[in-house]
């Protein structure tokens, strides 16, 4: 039996996660809970997973990873506050488990230089489904990762006819059920940079050899590229349990979690280019993981204020990622990279993008 601690407990992946666990009570033992501000919610599930341990906030997440005994971080919380966990869980041994990409995305070298081989165990849908598709060959063999992207809610529109895009419709994903800042993070496409730069720094494979496509169905979550020529692809129905599921359970597969597809009913998977006019925030992002140190810090800081700013109506949603690109060009990183010096280049990207967004009124 695997004892599991699940930070951001209220939020999507934590819930669809207790899920997997209620289903599976001989598998998993629930021994730790967190959540950002919702305790009454917290305290329901801890009454019903008897868990005695829980934390507000990501300081004592953090607090209660290194203290309490467990094989299993699931780290579901949202943004860069996410980092501190992420560090213990690796610094403490435990397997985590990881929805938080900011975390390793800001963290960057300071979370891959502690962690182990097969420490972490993607839970996103795109990189569980490369994790699984690496397992039929050798790092060698590998000539590019394949992320699919489902295009958002504005697939197929121009980039000018984006600038009068609403909060509601940014909101309106055709195939996920997500918060706010992921939502819209996946219309903007700055979610798929995001992974990106997290296919990166999981797999060791060259930005140059990961590429993006879009697949509107969101059937196929994600493939590798063989150096013969074959290419593995993991697809099932959209269901965040499955890489869930395997997240807590790596590398056993656990029955019963989603539903198969249904091979005996007509249906077409299709495949088009990314557009990097109406969606640049790919191509930044390619840019940004490549200079590293406190670079994708300032993307995803900037990223977050701007997020906030076009759903108060402060900015268009156009100007979402024109405001990193400003924020991004504007940095100078430092000497050496460390936690504190992450902390500080966040803290200036949010004063910049602020400076940028006010100054876009």
């Amino acid at each position: 039996m695997r004892r599991v601690i699940v930070l951001g407990s209220t939020g999507s992946i934590g819930t669809q996660a207790l899920e997997v666990i209620r289903s599976h009570p001989r598998r998993f033992e629930v021994v730790g809970l967190s959540a950002f501000t919702s305790r009454e919610a917290m305290a329901a599930q801890a009454a019903e997973f008897q868990v005695d341990d829980t934390a507000i906030g990501a300081v004592e997440a953090e607090q209660l990873v290194r203290d309490i005994d467990a094989d299993v971080v699931l780290n579901g919380i949202t943004g860069s506050v996410g980092l501190g966990p992420t560090l213990a869980a690796l610094e403490c041994g435990r397997i985590l488990a990881l929805a938080n990409k900011e975390s390793l995305i800001v963290g960057g070298e300071l979370v891959t230089a502690i962690a182990q081989p097969g420490q972490i165990v993607p839970v996103d849908s795109e990189h569980s489904a490369i994790a699984q598709a690496l397992r039929s060959g050798e790092k060698a063999e590998v000539r590019r990762l394949v992320l699919t992207a489902s295009g958002g809610p504005f697939r197929g529109r121009s980039r000018e006819s984006l600038a009068a895009v609403t909060p509601a419709e940014a909101l309106a994903h055709p195939t996920w059920d997500m918060g706010r800042v992921v939502t819209t993070n996946s219309a903007t496409l700055v979610n798929k940079g995001l992974e990106v730069i997290e296919a990166h720094l999981l797999f060791d494979v060259d930005y140059e050899d990961i590429d993006v496509v879009v697949h509107p169905q969101s059937i196929v979550h994600s493939m590798v590229e063989f150096i013969d020529g074959s290419t593995i692809a993991q697809a099932s129905p959209p269901d965040m349990r499955l890489p869930i599921s395997l997240g807590l359970d790596w590398p056993q597969r656990i029955g019963g979690v989603g539903r198969p597809l249904d091979w005996t009913t007509a249906s077409s998977w299709t495949f088009e280019p990314l557009d990097q006019v109406a969606f640049p925030a790919v191509r930044l992002a390619k840019s940004v993981g490549r200079a590293g140190s406190t670079y994708p810090a300032v993307f995803n800081a900037a990223n977050e204020e701007a997020v906030d700013a076009f759903h108060e109506g402060r900015l268009a949603f156009t100007g979402i990622v024109e405001t990193i690109e400003r924020v991004v060009d504007a940095h100078e990183p430092p000497e050496q990279l460390t936690r504190e010096a992450l902390t500080a280049a966040e803290e200036w990207a949010r004063r910049a993008a602020e400076r940028v967004i006010a100054a876009s009124d």
